[in-house]
C-alpha cells in the first residue's frame, strides 16, 4: 500500500485565509489544565476514523510531560457544549509551532465547522509566544496530512494559506 504524506507550511500571519462562520456557533476553548484522559479522547475520537495510532502507546505520564511543555496548547471546538474537533499547537521549537493534530469528531464532519476551526486554530497558533512570552514568536506554521487522513484535509489546509513544500511518497 502507498502512502503519501503532505509537508505544508505558512511563513506569515498574512497568508491566513480565513473560513467563514460555520451555520451553527463554535467556541473555540483552550484546555489551559494539561489532561492526559482528555487529550487522549480527543486524539482517538477524531483518530481513529483516519488510522492515528502513534500515541496509542503512551502511558498517562507520557502525556502529561508532552501536555505540560511550554508553547503546547490544545484548542477545543464546542457545538452547544459539545466538543467537535480540536487543534493541537506544538510551539515548542523556536520560531515555529507545528499543527501537531487537528480534526473534528466524526459527528461533526461535513457540517461545515472544520475551516472555520482550522482557521481559529492558525490564529491562535500565530499569537501563541503572547501566551508563553519565554518562547521566541513564530516566524513559521506548519503541518503534514497523508492519504490515510481525510479526502478534504489537504485541500482545507492549502485553502487556508498553506503552501505544500514537500511530498514523501512511501
Amino acid at each position: 500500500m502507498t502512502l503519501t504524506t503532505w509537508y505544508f507550511e505558512m511563513r506569515d500571519r498574512g497568508e491566513l485565509a480565513a473560513a467563514g462562520a460555520p451555520a451553527e456557533p463554535v467556541d473555540l476553548v483552550r484546555a489551559e489544565i494539561p489532561s492526559p484522559a482528555f487529550s487522549k479522547f480527543l486524539y482517538t475520537a477524531v483518530g481513529s476514523e483516519w488510522n492515528w495510532t502513534d500515541r496509542n502507546p503512551w502511558t498517562d505520564e507520557q502525556w502529561r510531560e508532552y501536555l505540560e511543555r511550554p508553547g503546547v496548547e490544545t484548542w477545543v471546538g464546542y457545538v452547544r457544549g459539545t466538543p467537535a474537533g480540536f487543534a493541537e499547537l506544538d510551539g515548542t521549537n523556536p520560531g515555529e509551532v507545528e499543527l501537531a493534530y487537528f480534526g473534528l469528531l466524526p459527528g461533526f464532519i461535513g457540517r461545515g465547522i472544520g475551516g472555520h476551526l482550522l482557521s481559529e486554530g492558525i490564529a491562535r497558533a500565530w499569537t501563541l509566544a503572547e501566551r508563553w512570552p519565554e518562547l521566541q514568536a513564530p516566524q513559521r506554521m506548519w503541518g503534514h496530512t497523508c492519504t490515510d487522513d481525510s479526502p478534504v484535509a489537504l485541500g482545507n489546509y492549502k485553502k487556508r494559506g498553506f503552501k505544500v513544500y514537500r511530498t514523501e511518497v512511501t
